[in-house]
């Protein structure tokens, strides 16, 4: 190990000769002065060589220099940056998820139709219909006036839906009374907003239930709206089994775990639904690497039934559909995050 320690103290004596100008006058006297220690054996106590030297040799600067000012070396984290959407993937993923839907609707008997679901007292006949007013709000507003500004952040539409439940309630049932056909409501509404996406910008503003937001966020949305009732077909049809378009299932999980970390920021505890979104959340001891002590893991349908409210968190967690580790990995309070 000491010769090792002494090549690497010989090289860097090199390096130094290297950078001595053949221009100098001194440089000769550089060249043929003996070297005091030259002929001594090495001490077995020779320490390594100081940081300073070895940082002069190397120029290998520690991450945050001694002389870096004050307030540089306690600067905060940055702040996280927001998820952004590709709208043309958006787009796409509302029209094949409508279609999915389509198709198993069409495949339903009179009285698949008329059995009840976990939506109050809504039929599948009712929920079916619910799902065409959900993409039927798009072509609506892209034909009414656009507002003057936003008023509503994407992250902010998943607490802002409970106010408006009653009115959905009521034009749902409406809906579902004046289109017996249901296969024919649905190639209207397919019809009508595949029309209306092929030339809307994406920063064209709605004026939605909700509050005013941008086309490119609206559609988002609605990727949450066909993923969450797809689930609720599939729960109130067995054997319906409607399948989930990838980019659809995606941008509905990762909205919603943006939801909860916008409603408890933090960097305690992570959250983790892979493979489509990882979140930190909650106030506490900020975790930086490793492992984090606060973890929470499970997958994309489990978490989509969390925040909508379809299923509890100490049910899920007694079934073994999360895994929940750490003190603060308790996110019962937290949920659901939609009314």
């Amino acid at each position: 190990m000491r010769a090792v320690g002494g090549a690497e103290v010989r090289r860097r004596g090199r390096r130094f000769k290297a950078h001595t100008s053949p221009m100098s006058p001194n440089a000769g006297a550089a060249r043929n002065r003996p070297s005091p220690d030259r002929g001594k054996p090495p001490a077995l106590s020779d320490p390594d060589p100081s940081p300073a030297a070895k940082t002069a040799s190397t120029f290998d600067f520690p991450r945050t220099p001694s002389f870096a000012p004050a307030r540089l070396r306690s600067m905060p984290p940055a702040k996280k940056r927001m998820r952004t959407y590709d709208p043309a993937k958006i787009r796409a993923a509302v029209l094949a998820q409508f279609g999915n839907v389509r198709e198993g609707v069409r495949t339903l008997a009179p009285e698949q139709l008329a059995r009840p679901t976990r939506l109050g007292d809504w039929t599948v006949r009712e929920l079916a219909a619910h799902v065409t007013m959900a993409v039927e709000t798009v072509s609506r507003n892209l034909e009414r006036e656009a507002p003057p500004k936003a008023e509503l952040a994407l992250l902010d539409w998943p607490g802002a839906t409970a106010e408006r439940a009653g009115d959905i309630d009521k034009g749902t049932r409406e809906l579902a009374e004046r289109n017996p056909d249901l296969d024919a409501l649905y190639a209207r509404t397919e019809r009508r907003i595949t029309e209306h996406l092929a030339t809307a910008p994406g920063e064209r503003l709605l004026a939605t239930r909700t509050g005013t937001m941008t086309l490119a966020d609206y559609l988002v949305t609605r990727t949450v709206e066909l993923v969450v009732h797809t689930d609720d077909l599939n729960s109130a049809t067995p054997g319906l089994d409607i399948p989930y378009d990838r980019q659809a299932l995606a941008a509905c999980t990762r909205l919603l775990a943006d939801a909860l970390a916008a409603k408890a920021p933090g960097a305690s505890t992570e959250v983790r639904i892979p493979p489509f979104a990882v979140v930190q959340c909650i106030e506490g001891p900020r975790h930086t690497r490793g492992t984090p002590p606060n973890v929470v893991e499970t997958d994309p349908l489990t978490w989509i039934r969390l925040a909508t409210g379809r299923t509890q968190w100490a049910a899920a967690v007694a079934d073994a559909k999360v895994s929940a580790g750490g003190e603060r990995a308790d996110l019962g309070g937290l949920l659901p995050l939609m009314g």
